[in-house]
């Protein structure tokens, strides 16, 4: 019994002790055993999980259905795939880039809305054309996110208010103060969310003929894919970044190096909020074309455990949110090609991110076994 646990345990080491590539190996492992743990869920309710899995990959465009609605195929469905996840990236990159200098954005929603409803309001129901509203919107949606963004870096700075405390109010203010402009100016009668924004406005192609297909053609996901690899240059590459990654260590001992700590972190909230503004309009203005009142966007919050799926580097944030968005959007068409109900997507969801939060726990249990080894070599 003994021989086959030090057999497993030099396997593991081996496999994911090397440093170098622990921040790839680990969460890979967690995820895999996530989807372990989800399968057994799905057989305890009786179902195959192979085929829940292979559901979720068809409800993204992934593997083809048995049969397709008219004017659709896996290219449409895979299309609205990148659509809804386009916001997921933008809104994981300015959790990370705020974890960079250890503060916790949890605003991102508010400052989704807030870029969102401002968008709609300025450009989407202005009547300008396509080549004037759709850079307009971006840009607003920059600025929108960047001056609530900015704003709680500028109380965590200025007077030490929690950027979590001033976030959260920051949430419920800018959510109902939105709320009422809607019900009091904008609603619309029958949907009772916002009016629906001009097609010139919208950051996607809704319904584009393409041969025999309508396709809704994300125009943010290329962008999505720029401000990953701009986050990651920035961060990595510039004074900058490293800035940020030592006040994100130690603020007491930047200030001691002669790091302005007050400055980078208003400007680390400043570029959190701008990306999350993109987030916001490529929700609000991409995804969908409208905005129901009272409601907070969950993709902000989700963007949290992205993000640390994702081990705060921009590029692991692609594939988490890959991953997640498969099991959050091909959900719907498990729960009626397989019969489960679509909520244990979210169960398994979050059993993936509790077990992908125990990495750094993974990671010292590795080390000890590693020194272990090292003592009976010696």
């Amino acid at each position: 019994m003994h021989e086959k646990q030090s057999i497993w345990k030099k396997l593991i080491s081996r496999t994911l002790g090397n440093k170098k590539t622990q921040s790839v190996t680990i969460p890979v492992f967690c995820v895999l055993i996530g989807l372990i743990a989800g399968a057994v869920v799905i057989a305890v309710l009786g179902k195959n999980p192979f085929s829940a899995y292979y559901n979720l990959l068809q409800g993204c465009g992934l593997a083809p259905k048995a049969s397709y609605a008219g004017y659709k195929s896996i290219l449409t469905d895979f299309l609205s795939f990148l659509n809804y996840l386009t916001p997921m990236i933008f809104a994981a990159l300015a959790v990370a880039v705020a974890m960079r200098t250890g503060l916790f954005n949890i605003g991102v929603s508010g400052q989704m809305l807030a870029a969102g409803f401002l968008s709609s309001i300025l450009v989407g129901y202005s009547g300008l054309n396509a080549v004037l509203s759709k850079p307009l919107v971006l840009l607003i949606g920059i600025l929108a996110g960047a001056l609530v963004g900015g704003l709680i870096g500028l109380l965590k700075y200025k007077f030490n208010i929690n950027e979590v405390v001033s976030s959260i109010m920051l949430n419920y203010i800018i959510q109902y103060v939105c709320s009422f402009c809607i019900n009091t100016f904008y609603v619309d009668p029958v949907s009772r969310q916002s009016k629906a924004i001009a097609p010139a406005a919208r950051l996607t192609l809704a319904d584009t003929v393409v041969g025999n297909l309508k396709m809704d053609i994300p125009l943010g996901f290329v962008l999505a894919l720029i401000a990953v690899f701009a986050v990651k240059f920035l961060l990595d590459r510039t004074k900058m970044g490293y800035e940020m990654k030592a006040v994100g260590f130690s603020r007491s001992a930047s200030r001691y190096a002669g790091i302005n700590v007050g400055k980078n972190i208003v400007v680390t909230m400043l570029i959190s909020g701008a990306l999350a503004g993109l987030a916001g309009v490529t929700y609000y203005l991409g995804y969908f074309a409208s905005i129901q009142p009272r409601v907070l966007s969950s993709t902000g919050f989700d963007a949290i455990a992205v993000s640390l799926l994702g081990s705060n580097n921009p590029v692991g944030i692609i594939f988490s949110s890959f991953l997640i968005t498969i099991v959050d959007k091909g959900s719907t068409y498990m729960s009626s090609a397989a019969g489960i109900q679509a909520e244990i997507a979210d169960v398994i969801t979050g059993i993936i991110l509790l077990f992908s939060a125990c990495s750094a726990f993974i990671s010292y249990l590795l080390s000890r076994v590693k020194d272990e080894e090292g003592r009976k070599d010696k």
